[in-house]
């Protein structure tokens, strides 16, 4: 980052008014009579109701439209381990866009814990406020226990974006960028470099869309992950191929797709070269990827090329995904979000991207030609139709595998 935009960053942090959100009012408060009503003794008359029926805080409370994003900061973006007062900026970022692409309200939570049962026990004892709870920043594998026994102890969404909304709009470029090059997600060979919460979830949506586990060589720090290692958590086991590959090197021969969801430039244009004719490289670290696109570009002119930045084509940004999600999930009040709502939103990124780009958006990047192809396999996060696409098919997909509480929406499509 250059100095000028880390000026530029602190003083749009810091001015005129430190942090990112506020709390509006909903209600009127000017007179004696909104205050009693508002407040005491007005206020008890929706207490009573909620003791006698919980689900009517839906009704008298601002619970169904609000998300709490909840990090213990120990996996800050690309910055690691910094503690959970560190990660405020990002999450009051990550409320910001709730509010600013699905008016989500949003509050964002830094939690202290000393141990991952502390963080759970926190978490949920605090859950009936919201009306789901998006976790952040928190390093594997702790992030996977975490998130699954807050699943279970909670009857609202909970939803680990840094996993989940990665995955789905990875899945939703993949597809679209192996349907570009004439393959099929079924056949196509995968190697993923990286094996953190990210990768593993993108693994297991793409096995969700039809990818083989035996055609995935997924690869930690000690290489490839084979059935014959004994240091492998149950999340890693997964992946464990009974190959005899053992580096990238070996793994990269031949293969369809890279995915890279680890470090800066660790996939070399020798690599590259390598890969099977008509490549697509998802290389998402950020800032830095696996591989520059312009040395990608300059080694293979057969490839389609994501990353996860915004300054190159084909980013893959979770805000494409995570605030119609929730959206979609809020509206039908659903307990959960499933697999089913994963892939629901995984498809409707996927078709959006080849419907005509609006002039909304071509105006938002400077006018530039956008069309589905292979410098556009995602749309892109100002296309104003990804609130209805996406709201509406998770919304669908809740009511259909049985987890919304309401049925769908008569006002749906948005």
């Amino acid at each position: 980052m250059s100095e000028e935009l880390k000026k530029a960053a602190l003083d749009y942090h810091a001015n005129p008014i430190p942090g990112k959100l506020s709390v509006e009012i909903t209600k009127p408060a000017q007179t004696a009579r909104d205050l009693s009503l508002a407040y005491s003794p007005g206020v008890a008359e929706p207490v009573r109701e909620i003791a006698r029926d919980p689900e009517l805080a839906y009704k008298y409370t601002g619970k169904g439209n609000l998300v709490a994003v909840i990090s213990d900061g120990t996996a800050i973006l690309g910055l690691g381990n910094l503690g959970p007062l560190a990660s405020k900026p990002v999450m009051e970022g990550k409320s910001l866009l709730f509010k600013r692409f699905a008016n989500i309200n949003s509050v964002d939570i830094e939690v202290n814990a000393e141990s991952p049962q502390a963080f759970i026990d926190t978490v949920a004892r605090i859950a009936d406020t919201w009306g789901g709870i998006n976790l952040e920043d928190i390093k594997a594998p702790e992030c996977f226990e975490i998130e699954r026994t807050l699943i279970e102890l909670c009857d609202i969404p909970v939803f680990h974006d840094d996993q989940h909304g990665t995955a789905i709009v990875t899945a939703a470029g993949m597809l679209n960028a192996l349907e570009i090059q004439g393959k099929t997600i079924e056949t196509a060979k995968i190697v993923c470099l990286g094996a953190g919460a990210a990768a593993v979830a993108c693994m297991k949506l793409l096995v969700s869309c039809g990818a083989k586990i035996e055609n995935i060589y997924m690869l930690d720090r000690k290489g490839v992950i084979h059935s014959g290692r004994d240091d492998l958590n149950q999340y890693k086991a997964m992946f464990a191929n009974d190959t005899d590959k053992r580096t990238l090197d070996d793994a990269i021969d031949g293969a369809d797709v890279f995915v890279g969801l680890s470090g800066p430039n660790l996939l070399s244009a020798e690599q590259l070269l390598k890969m099977a004719s008509k490549p697509v490289v998802f290389a998402c670290s950020n800032p830095d990827p696996e591989i520059s696109p312009e040395l990608a570009n300059a080694t293979r002119d057969d490839l389609i090329m994501a990353t996860g930045r915004s300054d190159y084509p084909n980013q893959v940004n979770n805000v494409l995904g995570f605030p119609f999600i929730f959206r979609g999930a809020l509206d039908v009040r659903a307990r959960r979000i499933n697999e089913e709502m994963k892939l629901a939103a995984a498809h409707a990124i996927k078709d959006l991207a080849k419907l005509p780009v609006t002039q909304e958006v071509k105006d938002a990047y400077n006018g530039i030609e956008l069309e589905f192809g292979p410098q556009y396999i995602i749309p892109k996060p100002t296309d104003t139709r990804l609130l209805n696409a996406v709201a509406s098919a998770v919304a669908k997909a809740a009511v259909d595998s049985g987890v919304a509480r309401l049925p769908y929406p008569e006002h749906y499509p948005l």
